[in-house]
Order: C-alpha cells, then structure tokens, then sequence
C-alpha cells in the first residue's frame, strides 16, 4: 500500500518541490493549505510535513493536530527559535517529531555527525555555506522579518554550550572551500537551525557559521522576484557547496556537501527521513534531529548524485 503524507503549505515553493517528490518516490501527497482543518486531513496520512513557514505560526498547530491523531511529524524550517522551542516543548511526545529536516539545519547536521564519527566531543563544529547566489521565496523572506522581530534586531550563537545574542555587525573575514570555490570573503555568525540541531546529540562548545557574502547581499537586496526555474525539475540554477569541519584539540575532521538549488534539495532530504520513519527505522518517538534518528553516512549516500555531491 502507498504510504500517504499530508503536506502543510503544498501550495508553496518548498512544498511545490515535496509534492513532486513524493510522487517521484511513489508516495501519495495529500495538499493541505495554511486554512485547512488539520484533523480530519491527518486522520487519511501516515505522516506529515509542514512546509508552511514562517513557522513561528504554523509549527505549534500542526505538531498539536499530529499528536492527536498519531502519525510522525516532520517539518522543514529554517528558524532557530521554533526548533528550540519544538525541542523543549515535545521532548515528551508520544509521536516522532523530526524539526528542520531541510538544507538549513538538516544538511548541516547529518555532516556534522557523519565527520564526528566516534569522537564522544569537539572542541568546537564549524559551517560554512558556499551559495552562487540567493533569490529567496517570500517564505524565506517573511520568515526572516519575523526572526528579526523575535531578536529586537540581535544575531544569535552558539557560544560556550548555549545559544547567545549578539550585538553590532556580523564579523566578515575569508573561508577557503574545497576546489573549484576556493577563498572567498565570508560572513561570520550566520546562526541556521543546525545550530540548534547540532548540540542536541554531539558535545560541542561552540559551532561557528559562515555563509558567503554574496549570498547574504542577495539576501538582503529589494529584488522580491525570488527563484527561477531553469529545468524540468523547477529547480533554480543556484549552486551550492557546505563545508563542515570539527575538531579536538589539533584534529580536524572534514564533510562536504554540494548540489543545485538549496530549496529543491530539501525535499528529498526530508522524504528520505519520513520514507525511513514509516519503515520503521529511526521511528522513536520524542523529539530528535536527522542526524541523531538515522546512521547519517548512510542517509547521506542514500540520496542521489543530482541530489546531492559529497566529497
């Protein structure tokens, strides 16, 4: 039997990219908008996937509808406080409960937890985001101004063992990637949600973040258009490298991720983590990230070349 999985905001750009993928996987999508009654649509799934940001107002009810109904939660946000949040609010949930399983926060975790290997801690994970460019959705965009009110304006990191704000500009410097990006100038302290996934099953002090910074000026330029479609897939021709690197004391361990279009490859990051959960691997319930719930070398390779490059 075809598994079935509701997918909240299907109606989106993110959500646009699950659907396909789960017909790709021969899963049966059910659309469900921001003003459906939740209930009664989950009571025909055996999961759901919220895609419908900024999460800040979606999260909450959907998670409360899942729990009623009893199938696995996953979602697909970027938002640093909502997954703290989800962490600290469902750890008891009888349900599992899968927060950002998506570039931002998923990707980065399974490579942190794939370069950690057996090491019991790190002195300290450091992400680093090469993108070609950035052309955000109205999605990303409102979820940052609603970020931004939730800090009064402060960025945030993850400093000796906790999460803390700060003041004043984001650092800039330079970060070599792995050929052919090379060095290019970075922007320090660009907190993602792996910042909040990350430290809920590694020990680590500190996890320092980079994002190239161009990729923020196009973040943070008026143009509103967003993606482009370039290909049958709808996926943009934005490119896109993560470097992860972890170290104790003078050791460093090194995971790279690269591929096409940071919003298409979510989808199959977080199909592949609900295809598993419904198989039954990974299927605790709680709360817990991508890269605690799975063997993460293995979900990683899982997922195909055009899909994602490691290495």
């Amino acid at each position: 039997m075809k598994k079935r999985v509701a997918v909240v905001g299907a109606g989106g750009h993110t959500g646009g990219f699950v659907v396909a993928e789960l017909q790709r996987r021969g899963m049966t999508p059910i659309p469900c908008g921001r003003a459906t009654d939740l209930d009664p649509a989950l009571r025909n799934a055996d999961a759901v996937i919220n895609c419908a940001g900024p999460f800040a107002a979606t999260a909450v009810r959907v998670i409360e509808s899942a729990i009623r109904v009893g199938i696995p939660y996953l979602d697909v946000t970027a938002e640093v406080e909502v997954v703290t949040d989800t962490f600290a609010d469902y750890a008891g949930a009888g349900i599992p409960i899968v927060p950002a399983a998506a570039f931002y926060g998923g990707l980065g975790d399974l490579l942190a937890t794939s370069a950690m290997g057996d090491w019991p801690a790190a002195d300290e994970v450091t992400i680093a985001y090469a993108l070609s460019g950035w052309r955000p959705t109205p999605g990303t965009r409102a979820t940052g101004r609603v970020s931004a009110q939730r800090r009064n304006g402060r960025r945030i990191a993850y400093t000796g063992h906790r999460l803390r704000f700060r003041e004043g500009d984001a650092p800039r410097t330079e970060w070599t990637f792995p050929d052919p990006i090379g060095t290019r100038p970075v922007v320090g302290e660009v907190t993602m949600a792996d910042s909040a996934t990350i430290p809920t099953h590694l020990f680590t002090a500190d996890i320092r973040t980079y994002m190239s910074s161009n990729a923020l000026d196009d973040l943070h330029a008026p143009d509103p258009s967003g993606p482009v479609a370039v290909d049958e897939r709808r996926r943009s021709a934005q490119t896109f490298l993560v470097e992860v690197v972890v170290r104790s004391g003078d050791t460093q361990r090194r995971a790279v991720a690269s591929g096409r279009d940071i919003y298409a490859v979510t989808a199959p990051l977080v199909i592949e983590a609900a295809a598993r959960i419904l198989a039954g691997t990974g299927d605790a319930a709680g709360v817990a990230s991508v890269g605690a719930r799975f063997d993460a070398p293995d979900f990683l390779v899982s997922l195909t070349p055009d899909q994602l490059t490691l290495g």
